[in-house]
């Protein structure tokens, strides 16, 4: 039986401030990236979901990101290289209090938002997150882009002795180059629970995903990503897990 993992972006509120459905969607799902505290989150929101990940046997990985609550992380940051690493060990150090309180082993790591996109693009910014990885805990897995664009990214995690797992997304649009569309572009986040679970029926099955312009673009992707901020991400997660399952597809935790 073939298996992949189902992760979501979770932790994401703020103080009263509530982003998401953690709640709910996490009972869908089988890894959450917990927001720690710089793009999104608190401490009594890390809590909160480390808790209920660890009561429902749901793999915790941290999702670190650029200091930016007003951006919520997706704003570019022009950080010296040194500064990203120490950024991204202090957010899974914090992470990590959390998960040792509840007993919980701390599992991934992937970048959140403008961190991640810069990580593909840039392979010096993606080093640095992988060597803050390294220095905290080299058998945490590195959580990369799938297909072509993410090679640089999935190279430095390999080079530098982490385990990558490739990562794709079914509710966002992708470029005929296979990068995600960019988010100030019409149609750039999927919306529709169907369509967006045949996408990752695709994914999961044949390796591949439709671009915008129609392109065929085959990606290798060991989990699957759905965005916990988008309005309609309780829908997609329950859809997704539903034609995963009935088209024979376990769905595990990642590194299980």
């Amino acid at each position: 039986m073939k298996t992949i993992d189902l992760n979501c972006d979770l932790g994401e509120s703020f103080g009263p401030y509530k982003i998401g459905m953690d709640e709910s969607g996490i009972k869908f799902v089988t890894s959450a990236n917990i927001a720690c505290g710089w793009h999104a989150g608190d401490p009594v929101v890390m809590d909160r979901t480390v808790k209920m990940a660890a009561d429902l046997g749901v793999g915790v990985g941290a999702h670190p990101g650029y200091p930016d609550l007003m951006g919520f992380g997706r704003r570019n940051m022009d950080c010296d290289l040194e500064d990203i690493q120490k950024y991204v060990l202090y957010q899974i150090g914090a992470l990590q209090a959390f998960c040792r309180v509840h007993g919980v082993q701390l599992r991934h790591v992937k970048p959140h938002g403008a961190l991640y996109s810069t990580a593909v693009k840039n392979e010096s910014v993606a080093r640095a997150v992988a060597q803050a990885i390294v220095k905290f805990d080299p058998d945490l897995l590195f959580v990369a882009l799938a297909g072509a664009k993410g090679e640089s990214m999935r190279r430095m995690g390999k080079e530098l002795g982490l385990k990558v797992v490739y990562e794709a997304f079914p509710d966002r649009a992708y470029t005929p180059d296979g990068n995600l569309q960019l988010r100030s572009q019409p149609g750039a986040v999927v919306t529709d629970p169907d369509e967006v679970a045949e996408r990752a029926l695709r994914m999961a099955k044949e390796g591949v995903v439709i671009a915008v312009d129609g392109t065929t673009i085959p990606i290798e992707a060991q989990t699957l990503c759905v965005h916990g901020d988008t309005p309609t991400s309780l829908k997609l997660v329950g859809k997704i897990r539903q034609i995963l399952e009935a088209n024979n597809i376990k769905l595990q935790p990642m590194g299980l």
